[in-house]
């Protein structure tokens, strides 16, 4: 294993906090990344890595040298790409919500694969916040307002939300004309993964947003999942237009309050900022930004 092959190891090692994680993604058994790694300690003369039975870490020399391998390894990859005629190639990963990943990536994606044969998608599925560094992932998309220092944003367009509720709830509690007649309501409370707190229902009145926390028998942190317990009758919830443009249009769902939405919600592509772009993230990112910029969200 050449020296860069040795950093591109380490890297990931650093990356993923496991020589049996780091060495599955580089297609190497445990032994030898773990051969490796003393080989390059032993040839620097510093300690890189501090090892424990479950994860390892990095010493103070090693984040220093993870840092300039990182730079190096972005320099190198991104010369290469330019005498190979700026062609993607390599694996990507990236991680985007199921419904969104269904409804906009999955349809256009034969036709981007076809364009760049020699790029391969490793997509990821969730709800949950990703640490991108930590698990080696080079991107999300993800829906509201980005508190992460650590990423440099991309923003791909704002998603309208509306406010929906099932045609049984409604014959039982009523169809409220104005957020001021939501006494008696209920909601389906949702879960925040930031915060572990249940999410308010944000309503525009009068130019202003006016937040209202209704009782939630029932509380999820799952989006899929709440959209269920609102066609069951379980209350009211707050998603993007598009999760529910075949339950309004069957009539499963009825849209509630439609002269107060909610604001409308920012997305955007996130990648860690200690990184150079490569070449097949750039391209990813042009791809995905005309694909949401043709959308109707």
């Amino acid at each position: 294993m050449d020296r860069f092959d040795s950093m591109r190891l380490f890297v990931r090692l650093v990356e993923r906090r496991s020589f049996t994680a780091a060495a599955a993604d580089l297609g190497l058994p445990r032994s030898t990344a773990s051969e490796v790694i003393r080989g390059l300690e032993a040839r620097l003369g510093v300690r890189l890595l501090e090892r424990t039975t479950r994860h390892v870490t990095p010493t103070l020399d090693g984040e220093d040298y993870y840092r300039r391998c990182v730079a190096i390894l972005s320099e190198v990859e991104e010369a290469e790409s330019a005498m190979r005629d700026a062609e993607p190639r390599g694996l990507l990963r990236v991680d985007a919500h199921p419904l969104l990943t269904r409804t906009f990536i999955l349809p256009k994606l034969p036709e981007f694969l076809a364009r760049h044969p020699l790029l391969e998608l490793q997509i990821g599925q969730g709800d949950r916040l990703v640490d991108l560094v930590r698990e080696g992932v080079d991107c999300v998309i993800r829906a509201g307002q980005p508190d992460d220092s650590g990423m440099i944003q991309r923003r791909l367009g704002t998603v309208a939300e509306i406010t929906v509720a099932s045609p049984a709830y409604l014959a039982q509690h009523g169809t409220p004309t104005a957020p001021d007649a939501l006494d008696g309501h209920q909601m389906v409370g949702f879960i925040s993964s930031r915060t572990g707190d249940v999410l308010p229902l944000e309503f525009s009145v009068g130019g202003t947003l006016r937040e209202i926390m209704l009782p939630s028998r029932i509380r999820v942190n799952n989006s899929d999942t709440m959209s269920d317990l609102a066609r069951l009758g379980f209350g009211m919830v707050q998603a993007p237009r598009y999760r529910f443009e075949q339950d309004l249009a069957s009539g499963a769902l009825v849209e509630v309050l439609p002269n107060f939405p909610p604001s409308p919600t920012p997305l955007s592509a996130l990648y860690p900022q200690n990184r150079q772009l490569t070449l097949r993230l750039r391209i990813f990112l042009d791809w995905i930004g005309r694909i949401f910029a043709e959308a109707k969200l």
